[in-house]
């Protein structure tokens, strides 16, 4: 893999892969558990805390390495989290999973690079929600659409009206809501580490 046209050791993305794939695989596990507290069972899972990692890996191989290398680390990443996910969790959301992990961790790619040299802030900010908003939208219609245990009407109240929606589209909105929040605070470790994590720079890596 090349970043700036050198190339780019395995061994130094042996850790954004392992990371895209535990999170994924996590995630398509832990999506198919309803938070059972304060009575979120039909609002919330518990992929939505761990899904939105998968960003903030993202951005910061995008800011080490690159939009090229960080294309080949998600098509790694996914490869190897839908395998995983196949064995850990149904089919369908291992397809779902990985279809809506492409596809977000892609526009999330193409977002932060043309804002990367704006203020620090905005490029993962942007790339983070965009990306999981495409991404909520693509895995839950996917993996839940026309499944009869995940379709029951469920009424949201709103101001002062109510909204009945079935289940699977409650979730992917209160789903989103979190990974909107975990966008906000993962600017925290962003920052945090951003100072040191130079572009990659081969022949300095060397000496």
């Amino acid at each position: 893999m090349r970043a700036n046209d050198e190339h780019v050791p395995l061994t130094r993305l042996a850790l954004p892969i392992a990371a895209m794939m535990a999170v994924v695989a996590a995630s398509n596990v832990l999506v198919q558990y309803p938070v059972q507290m304060f009575g979120l069972q039909e609002v919330l899972t518990w992929g939505a805390f761990s899904y939105p990692v998968a960003f903030l890996v993202n951005d910061l191989t995008n800011r080490r390495f690159g939009p090229a290398v960080t294309r080949r680390v998600v098509y790694v990443g996914f490869a190897l989290a839908v395998a995983l996910s196949v064995w850990l969790a149904t089919s369908r959301i291992a397809l779902a999973s990985g279809t809506a992990f492409l596809v977000g961790q892609l526009l999330d790619i193409g977002v932060f690079n043309r804002l990367r040299r704006l203020a620090w802030w905005r490029a993962p900010l942007a790339g983070s929600l965009l990306g999981s908003a495409l991404d909520t939208v693509v895995f839950f219609s996917l993996a839940f659409a026309g499944d009869p245990s995940m379709s029951d009407p469920v009424a949201y109240g709103l101001f002062a009206t109510s909204v009945t929606v079935p289940l699977w589209v409650g979730l992917a909105f209160f789903d989103f809501l979190v990974k909107l929040s975990c966008a906000l605070l993962a600017l925290v470790p962003y920052g945090a580490v951003m100072g040191w994590l130079r572009p990659w720079q081969p022949a300095a890596a060397s000496r």
